[in-house]
């Protein structure tokens, strides 16, 4: 029996076949890749010949002349230079056509061209496959399913959910602007209407904007923002494989996971309370869902329901779409009016003139201030929330001027370019409301905030509906003044963001409309209550009615058992008015310049500040100690 071994120059000689068989095979692929990189360029260069653009490097493109942090300043130069549209490179074999030209991008809105998929193969880990990212016929399902969402009916009531968050922001407002110092707004307003979407569309009870879950979702939206941008940048992060190896990969799985634990939760909330008893068949019996009943009880044309997949991919899509979009747009509306304090004036004036003490807004208000509703349009010009949208396109196209792109070609529907372009919108960086006055000539395609043709935004009412609550309110509260140290950089991403935050300067407002109530509510306290005469129609409706308040009783605790200094009962009753009309105001500066209004009424300044701070014991604690300075200092603070 004979054992045949190897010998040790054998072995190294097949190891070395081997290698170099590797070798040849590693560079034959090299060889097919550099081919096909030249070949495809060759072919780019030749059916853009007839879109001129700067020169670019064969390999990195246009990033070595135009940095990403400077896209929109390239965007508006392009805009300038070249005609309708312009070619960018991202790098020596990829290259997208940019197009600013009205007439160009409604040829591209009126076809049916898919979502790009070199653009947008990045979002599904995101936000899975939802309306977004669908395409075609199972596109077209989802559209019809969803629209019923949407309903002017389905919207009316949501106006007063809007409201309400609103106001939880502004309340954190007032408790921030306490110190001299700015306020960035950008992630109090993603939280509000964050806050909005979940009671408006996905059934949810209270406030969230005090949830550190929440917070953790804005941030994960924040990252996957950044992430996915400068993905589809990065010609070495294209492959899945390697991107995952990288940290911005592990970065982008930990916060599509952050996102997607929230959405689970809100799914499972709601799942578990239609389950309980009568519930399911109460919501089957309104007249109009809202959207996450609708794709939970959907049934899709062969009669099946939404699997738990494309169920999620919807709820990630409108979770993320029905707030960040609306968080960007109203935040660059605030920046717009701070930056121009004669149009926001002008905004309140209106609003005021709307809404009076500003204690309700409803559907019927928001229909009526044009003014405003001027300014956040021409704000949203000049920051869109999307700065663009990408397609491939499926069958060649020929635009207006003769020139065309063949089939194959991604094109980017640049809306920051459209709504900069000087052709389109004379001197396109002043901001002038006016353009948007009622009967202004505009191209159709001139003004798309919210895209155009079939796939435009679902929810654009819903957005409009928001932007308008969220401006009349903020501007009946606060006069918006902008930070000269911080201006915010406009950067795009998948919405358009700020490099450096969008930071304020907000400085509480008295109600000039409630000092004239006051007067009134004081005259008819002097001359009518003590005679048992009703207050007049437009008293009972007043801010501060504290005769019929639900703390009456409280008033009459005083009543009975009122300080030594108070000896009459008109001065009793002006005190209890003005305390109650503390409680409303929440500014002790407004007080003291209501005080002066009718000092004239009051028997003491001792006798206020003793209902100040019996009154402040029970509405507002924080202040108390304030408002146990005597007179004189307060006064002295707020004159100056």
């Amino acid at each position: 029996m004979s054992v045949s071994v190897l010998s040790p120059s054998r072995l190294l000689g097949d190891i070395s076949r081997i290698l170099q068989l590797a070798s040849l095979l590693i560079l034959l692929l090299l060889l097919i890749k550099v081919a096909q990189f030249y070949l495809h360029r060759q072919w780019l260069l030749k059916v853009l010949q007839e879109f001129p653009c700067p020169p670019s490097h064969w390999l990195f493109g246009h990033n070595q002349e135009y940095p990403q942090d400077q896209e929109l300043q390239r965007i508006r130069k392009w805009v300038e230079t070249f005609p309708s549209a312009c070619p960018h490179w991202l790098w020596g074999s990829k290259a997208r056509v940019q197009l600013y030209d009205p007439d160009y991008i409604k040829v591209i809105l009126g076809r049916s061209d898919p979502k790009s998929h070199s653009t947008y193969r990045f979002l599904p880990p995101f936000i899975g496959y939802g309306l977004l990212l669908l395409n075609g016929q199972t596109w077209f399902q989802h559209r019809r399913m969803l629209t019923p969402a949407f309903h002017y009916d389905v919207l009316k009531p949501y106006v007063e959910f809007m409201a309400d968050s609103v106001r939880v922001m502004l309340d954190k407002w007032e408790e921030l602007i306490g110190q001299d110092s700015p306020l960035e707004v950008f992630q109090h307003v993603s939280l509000m209407t964050l806050d909005t979407i979940m009671k408006c569309a996905f059934s949810h009870q209270g406030s969230i904007q005090l949830d550190r879950d929440s917070q953790s979702y804005i941030q994960a939206i924040m990252d996957m923002n950044d992430l996915v941008f400068f993905r589809v940048r990065n010609a070495f992060y294209q492959n899945d494989i390697i991107y995952s190896l990288t940290t911005a990969g592990r970065w982008s799985h930990r916060a599509c996971q952050l996102a997607h634990q929230h959405t689970d939760r809100v799914i499972q909330q709601r799942k578990a309370h239609l389950q309980e008893q009568g519930e399911l068949e109460k919501v089957r019996k309104k007249r109009h869902l809202d959207f996450l009943d609708i794709v939970l009880l959907a049934k899709m044309e062969n009669g099946n329901s939404l699997s738990d997949k494309d169920l999620r991919a919807e709820v990630d899509t409108f979770m993320f779409a029905g707030h960040d979009t609306t968080a960007s747009g109203i935040s660059w509306i605030l920046y717009a009016l701070a930056t121009h304090p004669k149009h926001q004036q002008r905004c309140r004036e209106e609003i005021q003139g709307l809404l009076g003490d500003g204690d309700s807004i409803t559907w019927h208000h928001l229909d009526q201030m044009p003014y405003t509703t001027m300014c956040i349009k021409e704000a949203l010009r000049l920051y869109p929330p999307v700065p663009g949208i990408s397609r491939d396109l499926v069958t060649p196209i020929t635009f207006p001027d003769g020139r065309s792109l063949p089939k194959g070609i991604s094109v980017v529907l640049s809306i920051y370019g459209l709504h900069h372009n000087p052709k389109v919108w004379p001197n396109p960086e002043v901001f002038d409301p006016s353009r948007f006055a009622p009967g202004s000539a505009q191209h159709s395609h001139a003004f798309l905030p919210f895209s155009g043709g079939a796939r435009n935004c679902i929810g654009k009412q819903f957005a409009m509906n928001e932007l308008k609550v969220a401006v009349a309110l903020t501007l009946l509260r606060f006069e918006l003044l902008p930070d000269p140290t911080r201006i915010p950089i406009p950067t795009p991403r998948i919405v358009l963001k700020s490099e450096n935050g969008i930071h304020l300067h907000l400085r509480r407002l008295p109600n000039p409309f409630l000092e004239v109530k006051v007067r009134n509510e004081i005259h008819w306290v002097k001359t009518s209550s003590g005679q048992g005469q009703a207050p007049p129609e437009g008293l009972r409706e007043s801010p501060a009615p504290w005769l019929f308040s639900s703390g009456a009783a409280f008033f009459h605790s005083l009543v009975l058992s009122p300080p030594s200094s108070l000896k009459t009962t008109a001065s009793l009753n002006l005190s209890l008015c003005l305390s109650h009309l503390f409680s409303f105001y929440k500014d002790p500066c407004g007080y003291i310049k209501l005080i002066h209004i009718i000092k004239d009424d009051v028997t003491t300044s001792r006798s206020i500040s003793y209902i100040s701070r019996v009154h402040c014991d029970m509405y507002s604690p924080a202040i108390t100690g304030f408002m146990n300075k005597d007179m004189d200092n307060m006064e002295t603070h707020c004159s100056s």
